[in-house]
C-alpha cells in the first residue's frame, strides 16, 4: 500500500514531535500528512511552537497510531516518519486547497497557517523495524 492509500484509508491519531534550535523538545497532535509523493508530505501549521521549532531546527519525526487493536506487537499498529523540512507556503489560497475539509461556520480569516513541506528520510513501521 502506497503511503497516500495508507493515509487515505487508515484512521488513527497522529503526533508531531519538534525541537528548537537548543534541542527543547515538543509534541504536539496534527492531523494526517497531506501526501506529495513517497518521499515527501506537507503538513498544515498555525503559527505555534511546532511551526516555530521547524523555523529553527528542520528536523521533525512524525509518529501515526492507528485506531483499533491490530496485529503488531502489544496491539499497536501505525508508522514513524522521520522528517527534514524543504520548504513552506504561506498563500492561503494554496493552503486552502489542500484542506481535507472545512467545519461549517469556521472562518480561517485572521489565523497565520502555514504549509510546511518535508522530506521522508526514513519511515518506519510504530513497532519494530
Amino acid at each position: 500500500m502506497s503511503l497516500s492509500e495508507y493515509f487515505e484509508n487508515v484512521d488513527g491519531v497522529g503526533i508531531l514531535s519538534t525541537a528548537d534550535a537548543d534541542g527543547n523538545v515538543d509534541s504536539a497532535i496534527y492531523a494526517r500528512p497531506h501526501v506529495v509523493d513517497e518521499n515527501t508530505v506537507d503538513f498544515i501549521m498555525g503559527d505555534h511552537l511546532s511551526h516555530d521549532n521547524v523555523a529553527s531546527n528542520p528536523h521533525a519525526a512524525y509518529l501515526f497510531l492507528e485506531r483499533g487493536h491490530g496485529e503488531g506487537r502489544g496491539g499497536y499498529n501505525g508508522l514513524r516518519l522521520y522528517l527534514t523540512k524543504t520548504g513552506e507556503e504561506t498563500d492561503p489560497k494554496k493552503i486552502d486547497a489542500v484542506r481535507r475539509k472545512k467545519q461549517p461556520g469556521e472562518d480561517y480569516a485572521g489565523t497565520k497557517k502555514f504549509l510546511v513541506r518535508f522530506k521522508i528520510d526514513e519511515a518506519r513501521r510504530l513497532v519494530g523495524g
